[in-house]
């Protein structure tokens, strides 16, 4: 006897399952602007490579007969499927079954995903939109009773930062536990105007005093400011590609190494421009990010948190093909001083490059931590002293190119100077424990106080100092390794690039990263 029946009946189900919540919470979502959870999937994914896991999964009602009447799916979609020809899991929530809401989860897809992604060693990548399957007072009386709080299937989340790429999209309203999962990510992106991510929303908050709407509360403006979420895109569309384009940087877990992708840029190039993109004005401004442009792989560079922690620039970018971790100092703010809120982006990054093992370049131009009243109730050298551990912990090759400032301690972390310094300084290097102009009333403070002409002693006293604050001096006493012409940079690093490679080790990090 054939089971044909039967998989007519599976056949039945599925097709139940991807009506979602039904014609109108559809076409709900879509007078909200946002796309369904499945177009989603489709969107991300290679063309017919998704392999859906637990569509059956959901709360059925039948008729007296036992047939099935009516089906109402889980609110989370997850499977496997290919991003560029390689697998990772992802997984959704579906908004338009209840919100989000956890009376229509069933938690065990959410492990479910997680712990695939996690034993099987394959990035994920969340789709979040709603609670996440976090707990909303309605479901007391549908339960009909409370639970002690229980972050459902967390040990995996927590795993999967120390195993596999996890990339997060917030694509709308995103509270609670989905907040949390949004957070807990390697990258996360947030859509302009679409998505606002938030621990309790704007009814919850009323009832504690506040009035405000959603925008106001946790919009993208809030978050990828205040380091919370790493980018902010315009359109669903962006957030996906740029998920996709983060992928291609790393390697599909912790056991294997970030691929290098087909060379398509001249090792050897010299860009002119480099020349003089250093204006020899030490007080005058100019712009890194043509610089990173003119010496990694072209188009290549792909920057992650710009809009927090602005005074340091962080992301990936290729050399000869081989992906690379880049930080770099941003001199329109602050000067590139490490503020409390740049000390802990490049702890994170640096966390994550020695995690997926790549090897890091960095563009230097410190001149120290921010200083000031603000700074010190930042708590800035806190948050310093912790980015400092986390270069001094890293293990992956690292290059650095001292292209203008290094000044204090937060200078001295261009490196760790323990290790073998594989280090070059532009003629436009400046370097030491103060910036001359900063430090020099502090040091002659007396001999100042005593003359008859102080500005005139000042300014003699810089001349005599900028006589010997030159960088051939310090390579003079091999304080620096190599002063180069900026148009051999590019050269330089593909050759880093290339050494490092081979040295590349697969495998766990010796501490597990957190958010």
């Amino acid at each position: 006897m054939s089971w044909e029946a039967d998989i007519e009946e599976l056949r039945r189900r599925e097709a139940l399952a991807r009506r979602m919540g039904g014609a109108d919470k559809v076409k709900r979502q879509y007078d909200a602007g946002r796309l369904t959870v499945r177009e989603r999937i489709d969107r991300l994914l290679d063309p017919g490579s998704f392999h859906e896991v637990g569509a059956l999964a959901g709360r059925a009602t039948y008729d007296p007969a036992g047939e099935i009447a009516d089906f109402m799916p889980a609110n989370f979609v997850f499977g496997r499927g290919l991003v560029d020809g390689r697998p990772i899991v992802v997984a959704g929530d579906d908004f338009t079954v209840r919100g989000g809401a956890s009376d229509a989860s069933i938690r065990g897809k959410q492990g479910a995903a997680e712990q695939m992604a996690n034993e099987y060693r394959l990035p994920i990548v969340r789709l979040i939109e709603g609670t996440g399957g976090g707990g909303s007072v309605k479901s007391i009386e549908i339960e009909g009773y409370t639970y002690l709080p229980a972050n459902p299937a967390w040990e995996w989340v927590v795993a999967n930062m120390a195993t596999v790429p996890v990339v997060s999209l917030a694509l709308g309203p995103v509270a609670g536990l989905g907040a949390a999962r949004a957070v807990s990510s390697h990258y996360s992106v947030m859509v302009k105007g679409l998505s606002q991510l938030f621990v309790a929303g704007p009814p919850v908050v009323a009832g504690a005093g506040e009035t405000v709407d959603k925008e106001g509360l946790g919009g993208s403006a809030i978050h990828t400011r205040n380091g919370a979420i790493d980018d902010e895109v315009a359109t669903e569309d962006e957030a996906i590609q740029a998920a996709r384009r983060f992928l291609s940087y790393m390697p599909r877990s912790v056991d294997e190494l970030p691929p290098r992708r087909p060379v398509s840029d001249d090792a050897g190039r010299r860009d002119a421009s480099l020349i003089d993109a250093i204006p020899r004005n030490r007080r005058k401004i100019y712009r890194m990010r043509p610089i990173l442009d003119a010496v990694f792989d072209r188009d290549s560079f792909f920057e992650i948190g710009r809009r927090w922690g602005r005074s340091i620039i962080t992301g990936l970018a290729r050399l000869d093909g081989w992906p690379v971790a880049v930080m770099a100092g941003e001199p329109s703010h602050y000067g590139g001083a490490w503020t409390a809120a740049a000390s802990h982006k490049i702890t994170r990054f640096v966390d994550m490059a020695e995690t997926f093992h790549l090897p890091v370049v960095h563009l230097v131009d410190c001149p120290g931590f921010l200083i000031g009243t603000a700074s010190e109730q930042a708590a800035t050298i806190r948050h310093g002293a912790r980015a400092l551990s986390a270069i001094y912990q890293a293990t992956v090759p690292w290059c650095s190119v001292v292209v203008r400032k290094a000044f204090g301690v937060a200078g001295a972390a261009h490196t760790n100077a323990a290790r073998c310094r594989f280090r070059y300084a532009w003629p436009s290097g400046d370097w030491g424990s103060l910036p001359v102009e900063g430090g020099l009333e502090a040091a002659y403070k007396a001999d100042l106080a005593a003359a008859d002409d102080p500005v005139a002693l000042r300014s003699e006293i810089e001349d005599r100092l900028n006589k010997v604050r030159s960088p051939f001096r310090s390579a003079e006493h091999f304080s620096v390794e190599e002063i180069i012409d900026p148009r051999d940079t590019r050269p330089l690093l593909c050759e880093f690039a290339n050494l490092a490679a081979p040295l590349r080790r697969p495998g766990p990090s010796r501490f597990g990263m957190r958010p």
